[in-house]
């Protein structure tokens, strides 16, 4: 019944040319998600690590999401930025807009911030950018080990060296430097798809700068926010300004060819 007088209502007002209601604008073009729940796993903590002032690997521990959260199976598109450009809410992107089937590139932290908000205000829900452990867990088999294996020598400082030169050259040869449209590069177990190719993706995490004693213990860390984590064929942490890594910008690890972003979903935690 109260169905129907509003009904009626709005029907008397449009016959007389007046509108109670303004129209409603369409929804942003969203990609599919995947579900992630809490579950533990073995996973290489982001970071710079160092013991007795030496590089070493970061530690490894068993970590879990907080909560679930829905990850976007395919990157940001170019076409899904451009409809938060026609709203006047994000820039346009330093990478090429011509082909609206390709992820989004050219992007800096911040502006992967406006995206976000962007894309929460007109859906209602909450969406942000996923944490390093989100990420590694919606990467699944897929996510890289920093590791190199080999801790600096007093001795010989050189040791760690050429391990980090022959990782950074190994993964040159694997990089596909084609940015792919989205969804063609790969899929993965969860069904995530498009990880580790040419472009990498922001997250929420900070660099992080840490200590371990001779047990692998961690004895101190500080994050250093400003400057987050970025993943893709192997992690990399950049200024939050920087749009384009080849021009500089990149603090830790060999800079990312490309710079995009994907989202997570708060599950609950949309907006009534």
């Amino acid at each position: 019944m109260h169905g129907t007088v509003l009904l009626l209502a709005g029907a008397a007002a449009g016959a007389l040319g007046l509108s109670f209601w303004p129209p409603a604008r369409p929804l942003p073009d969203l990609p599919q998600v995947v579900r992630l729940e809490p579950q533990p796993f073995l996973h290489r903590l982001d970071g710079d690590w160092r013991r007795d002032g030496r590089s070493v690997d970061a530690p490894l521990q068993t970590v879990a999401i907080p909560a679930p959260v829905e990850v976007m199976a395919t990157p940001v598109s170019t076409a899904q930025w451009l409809d938060c450009v026609a709203d006047k809410a994000c820039a346009l992107p330093g990478g090429p807009v011509d082909d609206p089937g390709l992820p989004v590139t050219g992007v800096s932290w911040i502006d992967a911030q406006a995206y976000a908000a962007w894309l929460s205000d007109r859906t209602g829900d909450t969406w942000r950018l996923p944490t390093d452990v989100e990420w590694a867990q919606a990467a699944a088999e897929m996510f890289r080990d920093d590791a190199l294996g080999v801790d600096s020598d007093p001795a010989n400082p050189a040791t760690r060296w050429l391990a980090e030169y022959a990782a950074e050259s190994a993964r040159s040869r694997d990089r596909d430097r084609e940015v792919r449209p989205v969804g063609m590069l790969n899929v993965n177990s969860l069904g995530v798809r498009d990880i580790g190719g040419a472009v990498w993706e922001w997250t929420a995490t900070c660099l992080r700068r840490g200590e371990v004693d001779a047990a692998g213990r961690i004895t101190a860390q500080a994050d250093s926010c400003g400057i987050y984590v970025a993943e893709g064929l192997h992690r990399a942490a950049v200024a939050d300004f920087v749009r384009d890594p080849k021009s500089g910008g990149c603090s830790v690890g060999q800079p990312p060819a490309n710079l995009g972003l994907r989202l997570v979903r708060e599950v609950g935690g949309g907006r009534a």
